[in-house]
C-alpha cells in the first residue's frame, strides 16, 4: 500500500505542528528525505512526541521497542506507509 500525496502532506503538517518546527513548512518536507539525523534533524525525544501525536490523530500505536523503528521513521513516506498499514490491518 502506497501513501497518497494528500496523506503524506497531512502527516507532514502533523510533524510540523506536533514538534513545533520553526522555519519548516510542511510542503518543504520531502517524502523520501530522512526525518532523523541529517534530514530534519529530529532526535529520540522528537520520535516519542511524534509517536504520541500519531496515536492521537490516527488511533494507531507506534511502539518504542519495535525493531523496525529505524525503517518506519526513516522518511515521511515510510512513516505514512506504516500508519496506513496499521489502520488497515
Amino acid at each position: 500500500m502506497n501513501p497518497t500525496p494528500d496523506s503524506e502532506q497531512e502527516l507532514a503538517r502533523l510533524i510540523v505542528e506536533a514538534l513545533r518546527l520553526e522555519g519548516v513548512a510542511p510542503e518543504q518536507i520531502e517524502p523520501e528525505a530522512q526525518l532523523f539525523g541529517a534530514g530534519l534533524g529530529l532526535d529520540s525525544l522528537d520520535m516519542l512526541e511524534l509517536s504520541m501525536a500519531v496515536e492521537q490523530r490516527y488511533g494507531v500505536k507506534l511502539r518504542s521497542d519495535d525493531p523496525n523503528n529505524e525503517k518506519i521513521f526513516a522518511s515521511l513516506r515510510s512513516l505514512s506507509r506504516h500508519i496506513q498499514l496499521l489502520r488497515v490491518g
